[in-house]
């Protein structure tokens, strides 16, 4: 039987010809829901999809981006301070030099985010997750990060004063030269095999720390205030200063 006899039907007058067979076929294709592009002009809203866009150097303050897909999206030198990114996903987004200062991103995918010099500072990050992330001198003071995980982060030089923890995961995490001056912990958090060189852990309460060993306090900075979990001893260098 002939292709478009079986196609148009056996004993139609007009079969369809094959090419609108295969335009309907496409059209379907991009139409469908799952298949259309992001659309990268549209104004910020809950749920969009900015996925791959580029929004650099531009200012976004108190826009509402919960649950939005910003993934691999390029965010560099943006401002989206005072905004709301609960659930938003950001994996692989370029954050270099990024501020999102006093915004709310609770749950939020920053995995795999290149993120230097980003700024963090007083966000409420409650179980969001930088894992893998590169944030080497990023700015998390005053920040909310209980539940947060930072496992296989890159944070030298990362800014942590007067972050509040508790259930933070910093497992096989770079925190050299880090520094957590006045942080306040409220429950466990998780150093396993972290590299803690020159880490600034002075006056933090580590009493209730998971996977810490004394390799790793003693290349870290502390001092008498900081508190030690019971197997662990005080280094006979500390105080030190870190650069």
């Amino acid at each position: 039987m002939p292709l478009a006899e079986a196609i148009g039907g056996k004993g139609l007058r007009h079969p369809v010809p094959l090419a609108m067979f295969a335009l309907a076929a496409s059209l379907a294709f991009y139409c469908a829901p799952g298949a259309r592009a992001a659309d990268c002009d549209s104004m910020p809203e809950p749920g969009l999809d900015w996925s791959e866009c580029s929004k650099k150097n531009i200012m976004l303050d108190g826009s509402n981006l919960k649950d939005a897909n910003l993934s691999g999206a390029d965010l560099s030198v943006t401002g989206l301070p005072n905004s709301n990114l609960d659930g938003a996903q950001l994996e692989k987004a370029n954050l270099m030099r990024a501020w999102f200062t006093g915004s709310t991103m609770k749950k939020a995918d920053f995995a795999r985010v290149q993120a230097y010099r980003s700024g963090f500072s007083k966000v409420s990050a409650d179980g969001a997750s930088f894992a893998s992330a590169e944030l080497q001198r990023a700015n998390f003071s005053g920040a909310k990060l209980t539940g947060a995980d930072f496992q296989k982060a890159e944070l030298g030089r990362a800014n942590f004063d007067k972050v509040v923890l508790g259930d933070t995961n910093f497992t096989l995490a770079n925190l050299s030269r880090a520094h957590f001056d006045a942080a306040s912990v409220q429950g466990p958090i998780n150093f396993d095999r972290a590299f803690m060189f020159l880490t600034d852990i002075e006056g933090l309460d580590l009493s209730n720390a998971r996977g810490l060993l004394q390799p790793q306090i003693d290349l870290s900075c502390g001092d008498d205030k900081t508190k030690l979990p019971p197997a662990l001893k005080k280094p006979a260098g500390w105080p030190c200063h870190a650069d």
